[in-house]
């Protein structure tokens, strides 16, 4: 939680030199110089107003999380054509006509987060083919991670994603976790587990709860037990901290990191049957080394969703305490993937990731 607490601080502090920052740089713009005159305190008051405005329109549009996102983005490009300007010009006595370092920044920001928003709204298909010296034949898994039904897409557009799936043929389908969000309505939650219940994958549907699952108490219309009632009515296995096995394979969901209670994978691997291919659901990729230590053979997670804005992944490595923020990595014989979501969470804009749904190739003997 450190880390969440840290980083709140960070976007307040920048927020708030932000807004002093703009309402000088947006004071440059030439039809602003004009109506103000040499009234300064018209000209913050005119930039002010339209920061705000301009604020609370994204805001209604979109979410107040994307507002912010939209704000620190175009701030980011501002200070950086403020300071090659600064670097490669001369100082001028007047102001020039055409403010270029501004016009140049509002249309970077605009191509950095329209192309960050086709990324995030966008579904991709991503796909890995694995090998193993498991009698398993060849094995075709579905990964889905991430939906916070609702954020990107509603229950009837998860349902469409489901179909999409299907069509890939995978044998099973795997959810480790954040599958609904505190701002999912029951609604869209029962439409999205009778989307689940329609197919039918050869081993089944396997469900481990991610962080926000069971909700934070703050908006839902329905309780954990709702959740896992309408899983589990529509065929999908509930996975917490237990094993369970199909065909050759052993499945095992782990708890989410943040669970008091959470029992250690070598635990949950005591008396498993030899010879089984061991495939781990832990929502959040932070424990590669006591995992890769033991006889799981796969260990998928979600979570970080792919580092979703560029610094964030860097942030989450250096001080998140996770292992992976995206892809594919193998540790002591153990193969681990994290994938960025199939939606995302709050925010509409993924610059650092893109979103996607992954198709796994196991391949043994």
């Amino acid at each position: 939680m450190l880390i969440y607490q840290i980083g709140l601080v960070v976007v307040i502090a920048a927020c708030i030199f932000g807004v002093i920052y703009m309402t000088g740089a947006v004071g440059k713009f030439g039809l602003i110089r004009k109506v103000s005159g040499q009234r300064k305190w018209v000209r913050c008051g005119i930039s002010f107003a339209l920061l705000l405005g301009l604020f609370l329109l994204f805001t209604f549009l979109m979410t107040v999380f994307d507002a912010v996102i939209i704000f620190l983005h175009v701030l980011f490009f501002f200070l950086i054509f403020d300071a090659v300007f600064r670097l490669i010009g001369k100082k001028e006595k007047e102001p020039p006509k055409v403010f270029w370092q501004g016009w140049l920044a509002l249309a970077a920001a605009a191509v950095c987060l329209i192309c960050g928003y086709f990324q995030c709204v966008h579904v991709w298909k991503t796909e890995y083919t694995l090998a193993t010296d498991k009698t398993v034949g060849e094995v075709r898994i579905a990964l889905l991670s991430d939906s916070h039904v609702g954020a990107t897409f509603d229950g009837d557009g998860f349902a469409s994603y489901i179909e999409e799936i299907m069509k890939q043929e995978p044998d099973l389908i795997l959810i480790p976790g954040d599958f609904v969000d505190d701002d999912t309505t029951r609604a869209d939650m029962l439409t999205a587990c009778e989307a689940l219940g329609k197919a039918d994958p050869k081993y089944g549907i396997w469900f481990s709860y991610g962080n926000h699952d069971k909700g934070y108490g703050l908006r839902r219309d329905f309780s954990a037990e709702d959740l896992a009632r309408a899983l589990e009515e529509n065929g999908v296995h509930i996975l917490e901290d237990a094993a369970a096995y199909t065909g050759d394979l052993c499945l095992i969901g782990r708890k989410d990191a943040s669970a008091r209670s959470r029992r250690e994978l070598a635990e949950l691997l005591e008396g498993a049957e030899p010879g089984k291919y061991v495939i781990v659901l832990d929502h959040e990729p932070n424990d590669y080394d006591k995992e890769a230590a033991t006889e799981a053979d796969l260990v998928v997670s979600g979570h970080t969703h792919g580092g979703q804005l560029i610094p964030l992944g860097l942030i989450g490595r250096l001080f998140g305490g996770i292992d992976r923020t995206y892809g594919y990595e193998k540790r002591s014989g153990t193969d681990f993937i994290v994938t960025s979501g199939i939606s995302n969470w709050a925010v509409h804009f993924k610059t650092g990731t893109r979103s996607e749904y992954v198709i796994i190739t196991v391949r043994g003997k």
